[in-house]
């Protein structure tokens, strides 16, 4: 006796789903979507939502950020935006660019510690901002800034103390780099979830970061994850545009990203290949 056939009419594209995590070639029930398609696409939905309303541990990161960098003369700060919790986080995305009073007050008093005679005492500042993602920080933020922390250790940075923010955006960076007087300031955050990407990381540098700056005045590394690009990579090409940022002061839209991205040569520079952008 012959098994029952399925219902589901297969679509010819089917061998081109090994390559991506996009929904194509899910086939067809009838007119529908088959079952299988249906469920997998609300489990992936509940998971994008589930991403934007978990609440970031702080204290759990800041305790493994902590251990992980090993600065016990430099623990972290926690901050907070001006949106005083999810919701109005959600509503209104120009309270999650700018701190609150208290944490203002912090970085403040952080600030008056004398460093260096210069406006600018330190040469780098990090920002772990949970954004629109918690779990893509307390997946990926500890174990990239470690990995980081030992590409950069030559360069002979000041470095700030590692900030932690709660129900920040990305602009947020540019108050704290400046309160605290860096020279560049590099923003951990928590991307819009995608269907296949719930924990996706985004990296943002400043160089002069200031309040008021806009998106062209920043570096992007986006889709920083496990299944995206892999931690060491991104860290390699931070530490690229960190060096860049440095020897010639400005960041953004004049800044490019010269990194190899040959498989198994992470550190490879394309220095005689000039981009078409220039």
């Amino acid at each position: 006796m012959h098994p029952p056939k399925s219902p589901v009419v297969a679509n010819p594209w089917t061998a081109l789903r090994q390559f991506t995590d996009a929904r194509i070639a899910l086939g067809r029930a009838g007119v529908s979507l088959p079952t299988a398609a249906h469920l997998a696409f609300q489990l992936d939905h509940a998971r994008a939502r589930d991403a934007v309303h978990l609440a970031l541990d702080v204290p759990r990161l800041a305790q493994a950020l902590n251990t992980a960098l090993d600065r016990p003369s430099a623990p972290c700060v926690t901050l907070h935006s001006a949106a005083a919790n999810r919701t109005v986080y959600l509503q209104r995305p120009d309270l999650g660019r700018r701190l609150d009073g208290a944490s203002v007050r912090t970085l403040n008093a952080l600030r008056a510690v004398p460093q260096k005679s210069s406006p600018r005492p330190y040469d780098l500042a990090f920002v772990v901002i949970d954004g629109l993602s918690a779990l893509a920080i307390t997946q990926n933020a500890v174990p990239f800034l470690a990995g980081l922390q030992h590409r950069i250790a030559a360069e002979n940075w000041s470095v700030a103390p590692v900030c932690i923010a709660a129900q920040g955006r990305v602009a947020l960076g540019d108050e704290v780099g400046e309160l605290l007087g860096a020279k560049a300031v590099v923003v951990l955050i928590g991307e819009r979830p995608g269907l296949s990407s719930p924990d996706s990381m985004g990296l943002y540098l400043t160089w002069m970061p200031r309040v008021g700056l806009l998106d062209a005045s920043r570096n992007c590394i986006s889709n920083v994850r496990p299944a995206g690009l892999s931690l060491d990579e991104a860290a390699c090409k931070l530490h690229f545009l960190l060096a860049q940022a440095h020897q010639r002061q400005l960041s953004g839209v004049s800044l490019k990203d010269e990194t190899g991205d040959g498989p198994g040569r992470p550190d490879r520079i394309k220095a005689s290949q000039p981009t078409f952008l220039l």
